[in-house]
């Protein structure tokens, strides 16, 4: 017969795993959410297809392809995904399961320790998310040439299309 701490203890890495293998589906590549504020003004959302030599192809939210020029571009904000509900439910999945741990070989506190442990896991978890959930913004307006080549090689690598020729 398998111990009861074995039980919980196989429990916790069955749901661990199921819960940090969410990104390992296989999907189709996806480039970067842009949003483009041009020298006029005006602003371009989509997703970063390829980055070309002097300019990026987006792919908008119309489903049409839209070529910006670098020279017409004033800022790219890079929109970065929300992960504000996975970085709770982690935290308060491994604060619950380390404190139902603790408290399981202690007797009748497992409950209390388990709510309390998961209470800090929810909060270390949101605040690793107020951390991490910032959008980017590169000023291209005033980059230096050897700026903005930096700055294209770094944007490649968020293109759905890397290598592009």
């Amino acid at each position: 017969m398998i111990a009861p701490s074995k039980k919980l203890l196989s429990l916790f890495l069955i749901f661990s795993l199921m819960m940090l293998s969410v990104n390992l589906y296989a999907k189709e590549r996806r480039g970067a959410k842009l949003i483009i504020t041009k020298t006029d003004g005006r602003n371009i959302r989509g997703e970063l297809i390829t980055v070309k030599e002097n300019s990026l192809l987006i792919l908008d939210t119309e489903g049409k392809d839209v070529s910006v020029g670098i020279v017409d571009i004033k800022v790219v904000r890079i929109v970065k995904k929300s992960k504000f509900l996975q970085s709770l439910g982690i935290g308060l999945l491994i604060g619950a399961a380390g404190g139902a741990l603790l408290g399981y070989s202690g007797g009748d506190d497992a409950l209390y320790l388990g709510i309390g442990f998961g209470f800090i896991g929810l909060l270390i978890g949101g605040i690793s998310y107020a951390s991490t959930g910032k959008d980017e913004k590169i000023k291209i307006e005033r980059m230096t040439d050897s700026e903005i080549q930096e700055t294209l090689y770094k944007l490649r690598k968020k293109a759905r299309i890397r290598d592009y020729k």
